[in-house]
């Protein structure tokens, strides 16, 4: 229902997959986009951007036109089937014979493929079985036959050719192995197997096994001799390892060209083939796209689409050859599709980082108008409450989600039954009940976004022992502002452990993750910010583990270095953290004190003190901040209590102010400026300013989530 929300223009008959591909999803032929030197392209975005839903949806729309094949590369099924044979098989070699094996069932325009050139690879590398004997180095070359078997649909061209002449060759080759004593040395199966399947081919392959393993590094043109170091590289493990995995990726892509070359390709192919990697920017990923960059680089010419996701901005630090990130073709949904792509030159030569040959398509946040098409699409259900309460639930999504398209989805979707009052904490539907779609029992929708945004997607380079409480310490840290502040949160939650994270590396994993960072927040999205601070009021009864931390901080900054870090001062820093424990009554007394002779400064403290979430419970702010809430102390005092709970409910974010809001903030600053004490005056352009702000629902403090906020608007 959902799977092309904020991606319609690039899934059209006309649009960019289908110039891409070459064929619409309706069939009909479009004209080829960019190549012979084809971009990588690569979608980039942070978790719940819609990535692998746009994969999913370019293959659910063109697969029966052109062969198009999913991967996902977070899944732990090749390591699992590459784990019985370490030296013969690896995580990459079992991705790749299951992408062959998919095309060799193709039944579209064209037929199924055929793969000769990396079953020799495959059938190489089998001699590192852990046995070591024929009986086991057969039953391993037998696993790719299937490679070379005859298709279905016969054809015209190398398709014939290959079968005929290599699959003989392979069925002598494994008779003879049969009647051969190999001994216990896995050199001398290779040399065997070697020789036998050398023995039977015929000139004409064996060219073609030249062309391609003759180049292999250090094979001198002798494909025999890049056979055997393809064979050793792999068994050796580490970048020889790497190097022979990349010979076989792109062997499988000569594969496909070769099927669209000759007679028979011209007269039966249609457009171009293509491989989706989802989570590319897992090990398995990076290895593919490392291989297929560098050989483009190097001048191989395939016509191979490959599509990857990464949740890094810069597409990853392995494109960049450990420079800093440099430019890259790059373009979203709503622009024009590039019509044009060429391989950037560097200065450092033809030799330079991968990311000259990539397209970048940045996974766009909804707008404003698709945010709400969407809600409203999902909450028909709502519509039985009144346009105002679907009106409130759709403004609640687009504030608690920043226009990320998941949340989008299962906020809007778990809301659908939620009554949501006028006045209500935007954070109240984070409170409602969501089945999940792969049948599980209900959870809230906090519980299923946190496993499936943060759980599910843990920072690739994140160690193993803190996979465990990545989520918790993620929660506390939902309260830090700087590196300071989280390393202060960081030390007490890991103090009984041996290895810890500090602020530094953990800022360092969310940037890899795909988060955006924020100069005042150190959880720098506001929609995963409130996620996490939810969870973190109802960690303990009545918000315990809330309280503790902003103690924590508190207490940190009454006797810390005069240094504010993402505050003009630590006295104010602290006040913010005091403000939110229940401390609401020192920050008046604080504020009263601290406005004579100082307005301006005190207006920039008062706006980074009361920018800070509500805890759980009874919200008395509007009441305060109207007066109706007996206050004790002089008009001064009684009107900073005012003012400070009127900014306050203003900074959240999470609450209905408008006009009300407005009107209170321009009274309580005007009625400031008229009292007796030094710089009262200058209060009266500060009381226009802000309330015209509060009036259109702009941030009285600017900061980068409230620029992401801007965007869901």
């Amino acid at each position: 229902m959902y799977e092309d929300l904020g991606f319609e223009k690039l899934l059209d008959e006309d649009g960019f997959f289908a110039q891409l591909l070459g064929r619409s999803p309706s069939g009909e032929e479009r004209v080829l986009l960019y190549g012979p030197d084809l971009p990588v392209v690569l979608l980039t975005g942070g978790p719940g951007m819609g990535k692998g839903r746009l994969l999913r949806a370019v293959h659910d729309r063109f697969a029966r036109r052109v062969p198009v094949i999913h991967l996902d590369c977070a899944s732990r099924e090749y390591a699992d089937r590459a784990g019985p044979e370490p030296r013969a098989r690896s995580a990459v070699t079992e991705a790749l014979v299951e992408a062959a094996l998919l095309l060799h069932t193709w039944r579209g325009t064209g037929g199924a493929f055929t793969f000769p050139r990396l079953f020799a690879g495959l059938a190489v590398i089998a001699t590192g079985v852990a046995d070591g004997d024929r009986a086991a180095i057969r039953t391993e070359v037998e696993r790719y036959e299937e490679l070379l078997q005859q298709p279905r649909l016969r054809g015209l061209g190398t398709r014939d050719f290959w079968r005929g002449a290599l699959l003989g060759a392979v069925r002598n080759m494994l008779g003879d192995l049969a009647g051969q004593a190999l001994g216990p040395y896995g050199a001398a199966a290779l040399t065997a197997l070697l020789d036998a399947l050398f023995e039977h081919l015929t000139p004409r392959v064996e060219a073609e096994l030249t062309r391609l393993y003759g180049e292999y590094p250090g094979a001198a043109g002798i494909p025999k001799h890049g056979l055997r170091r393809l064979a050793l590289g792999f068994q050796a493990g580490g970048e020889p390892r790497e190097d022979a995995e990349r010979f076989l990726f792109r062997a499988l892509r000569e594969d496909l060209d070769a099927a669209y070359g000759g007679l028979g390709g011209w007269l039966g192919r249609v457009g171009r083939p293509a491989l989706l990697l989802d989570h590319a920017d897992e090990p398995l990923g990076e290895r593919l796209l490392r291989g297929a960059l560098t050989d483009r680089r190097d001048g191989q010419r395939d016509r191979v689409v490959i599509v990857g996701t990464a949740r890094r901005a810069d597409g990853g630090a392995f494109l960049h050859g450990g420079l800093p990130p440099r430019a890259v073709a790059a373009f979203r949904p709503a622009d024009e599709v590039p019509a044009t792509w060429s391989r950037r030159r560097d200065t450092e030569g033809d030799r330079g980082p991968l990311s000259a040959g990539v397209l970048m398509l940045r996974m766009p946040f909804l707008t404003g108008d698709q945010l709400r098409k969407a809600t409203e699409r999902i909450q028909l259900g709502a519509e039985r409450e009144g346009g105002t309460h679907r009106r409130r639930i759709t403004a609640a999504v687009a504030q608690l989600s920043g226009g990320r398209p998941h949340t989008v989805i299962r906020l809007a979707t778990a809301a659908a039954d939620h009554r949501m009052e006028t006045d209500a904490n935007d954070r109240a539907i984070l409170d409602a009940g969501l089945h999940h779609p792969d049948g599980a029992a209900e959870r809230s929708v906090t519980d299923i976004l946190l496993q499936e945004l943060i759980l599910d997607q843990l920072p690739v380079r994140l160690p193993g022992e803190h996979h465990d409480q990545w989520l918790d310490l993620l929660t506390h840290l939902s309260v830090a502002h700087d590196l300071e502040c989280a390393d202060v949160l960081l030390r007490h939650h890991q103090a009984e452990r041996v290895l810890r994270l500090t602020a530094h590396e953990v800022a360092r994993l969310l940037d890899d993750t795909g988060w955006p960072s924020c100069e005042r927040h150190f959880i720098g999205d506001f929609g995963l910010r409130q996620l996490l601070v939810h969870r973190l009021y109802g960690l303990e009864r009545d918000g315990a583990a809330w309280h503790a931390d902003h103690h924590l901080l508190r207490d940190h900054y009454a006797v810390s270095e005069p240094s504010g870090g993402a505050f003009h001062s630590v006295a104010t820093h602290r006040m913010n953290h005091h403000l939110v424990s229940g401390g609401v009554d020192d920050v008046v007394r604080h504020l009263a004190a601290g406005l004579p002779g100082r307005p301006r400064q005190w207006c920039e403290e008062l706006l980074e003190i009361a920018q800070a979430p509500y805890p759980g419970g009874a919200d008395e702010r509007r009441k305060r901040a109207q007066g109706l809430v007996p206050v004790d102390g002089p008009p001064l005092r009684r009107t900073v209590d005012q003012l400070l709970h009127a900014v306050w409910l203003c900074e959240e974010r999470t609450r209905p102010t408008g006009g009300e809001m407005a009107g209170t903030l321009e009274q309580l600053l005007r009625q400031l400026s008229t009292m007796n004490f030094d710089g009262a005056g200058e209060l009266g352009p500060t009381a226009t300013e802000w309330s015209l702000l509060a009036a259109n629902e702009q941030p009285l403090l600017r900061c980068d989530c409230t620029d992401q906020l801007g965007r869901g608007r």
